[in-house]
């Protein structure tokens, strides 16, 4: 079983082949795929998503849950920038007007103030049944814990990206003293809520980082950010909890501090660098990636198979890998690109 699978390469045990996830929002896709996977299984009565799990086949479902409760409802909120591509590369998104008119706005905002501390009980039993509801959804899956708005991205939700990156130019150490105090702690009722809950793996989310690096100097996130990591991370690996980190962007810089934080694995684009991070934690953490979606969505079949043996000759070796296309697979990606790139994970990733 899969989930079994999944929990092997999560303790970093070698299994015969290497993991499998992807983050898939493209809807031809699922419904040719589960067409393929019920011509072998004419009796499966199940929906087409299940099927495709089946037939890639997936180990883990990444997922990540903050409450029942957006903050949108509790306070205010802007736009993450969040882009979003349908079929023909239609770039689309629902923008929200940034509610704060000031920096001092920004710089005075408590985030636990405004949203609230949730009741750390009340919310481990809302996370225990969501995720015991997801799990008995897909029993050969492993489902994980997961936060998204962990710190930066809790910034980048509240403020949006303009007001954010002014109030941290123009005080980085009351922005980093004080404003992210408040998304600290509302992050940590909610680890500790989670903690409760008792997933067998839990993925951070925080996309603290862009493309080419750092947003911030690197010095900020060491006083400011991995701490806080740190502490919210513990809070978790104290019941045993495995901690996958996920970002967008490159933190190839920041993979130590990461790591020294105490995140059991990292879940990443194709822009941050494989490499290091196999050469330095392939024998001592979970690898999650890394895939360019560039080349599923442009490239030649030949272009694909390559792309799909960088990443196993690099990290195949290593007993925690799992193969996902960095990003998401997104419904402008040609059906034919997609189904080579699954054809070579299948065929390259035997051990």
């Amino acid at each position: 079983m899969s989930i079994e699978i999944c929990k092997k390469i999560l303790n970093r045990q070698f299994t015969e082949r290497v993991g499998r996830t992807e983050y898939c929002d493209h809807p031809r896709l699922i419904e040719h795929i589960a067409g393929i996977y019920q011509k072998a299984h004419p009796d499966d009565t199940r929906n087409p998503y299940k099927k495709f799990l089946d037939w890639v086949p997936y180990d883990l479902i990444w997922n990540a849950n903050d409450g029942p409760v957006g903050w949108s409802e509790l306070g205010r909120t802007t736009d993450m920038g969040h882009a979003v591509y349908a079929e023909g590369g239609i770039d689309y998104r629902n923008s929200i007007p940034c509610p704060f008119k000031s920096v001092d706005e920004v710089l005075n905002f408590d985030a636990a103030q405004e949203y609230g501390i949730p009741d750390i009980d009340e919310r481990a039993m809302y996370f225990k049944q969501t995720l015991e509801s997801a799990q008995n959804e897909y029993p050969d899956v492993l489902v994980p814990g997961g936060y998204y708005k962990t710190i930066v991205s809790g910034c980048i939700a509240s403020f949006g990206w303009e007001m954010f990156l002014e109030a941290v130019g123009t005080d980085p150490d009351r922005f980093g003293d004080y404003v992210i105090e408040g998304f600290f702690q509302v992050s940590l009722a909610n680890f500790k809520a989670w903690a409760k809950a008792k997933p067998f793996a839990f993925i951070c989310h925080d996309d603290m980082v862009w493309s080419n690096g750092a947003i911030f100097n690197p010095a900020w996130y060491r006083k400011y950010v991995f701490p806080r990591y740190k502490k919210l991370w513990d809070v978790l690996k104290s019941e045993g909890i495995k901690v996958l980190f996920c970002s967008d962007g490159n933190f190839t810089e920041f993979v130590d501090d990461i790591a020294n934080a105490g995140a059991d694995g990292f879940i990443f684009e194709p822009l941050t660098d494989l490499e290091t991070i196999v050469k330095k934690y392939g024998d001592t953490h979970v690898i999650v990636g890394n895939a360019d979606c560039r080349i599923l969505t442009y490239g030649t079949k030949q272009d694909i198979e390559k792309e799909v043996l960088r990443c196993m000759n690099t990290a195949k070796k290593c007993p925690g890998f799992i193969m996902a296309m960095g990003n998401h697979i997104p419904a402008n990606v040609p059906v034919d690109n997609a189904m080579v790139y699954f054809e070579a994970v299948q065929k390259y990733g035997q051990r």
